[in-house]
């Protein structure tokens, strides 16, 4: 088998690996949907759409890359750099917008640099201190 061959033949895996994660992911989604215990409504949608999310991305990346592996695959000519910048243009740029949507930060922000997500999960409130006793000293506010 020569280069050229084995070439496209990766590239080729790499694109069914991003279909099949995607697929996959979005089936993985739906199980843990029906499956877990009762969730309010919102918290389930919210819960279905980061697993999908988190599956289209990790989808995108393989395509990206099997987009990427083919051009070494090919003689290079204007036309076809420039439909493979352009594909690759499009999915960069779902892969940012999902993130942001999923996570509430640039996929190159720390998550420390970030003060929550934008959809943060329904929390209990936060435990309430016993009042102070009457003779208690009270701590004084600067």
């Amino acid at each position: 088998m020569e280069v050229q061959s084995l070439i496209s033949l990766a590239a080729e895996l790499m694109e069914w690996a991003g279909v099949g994660s995607m697929v996959l992911g979005a089936v993985l989604a739906l199980v843990l949907l029906m499956t877990q215990e009762r969730l309010p409504s919102g918290e389930a949608y919210r819960r279905f759409r980061l697993n999908l999310g988190r599956a289209i991305l990790l989808g995108l990346e393989f395509l990206v890359a099997a987009d990427i592996i083919r051009t070494v695959s090919q003689r290079p000519t204007l036309n076809g750099v420039l439909v493979l910048g352009l594909i690759v243009l499009i999915r960069t740029f779902l892969s940012f917008t999902l993130t942001v949507e999923l996570e509430g930060r640039w996929p190159w922000q720390h998550r420390e640099d970030v003060a929550g997500p934008i959809h943060p999960p329904p929390s209990s409130p936060p435990p309430q201190r016993p009042p102070p006793a009457p003779d208690a000293p009270r701590p004084v506010k600067h």
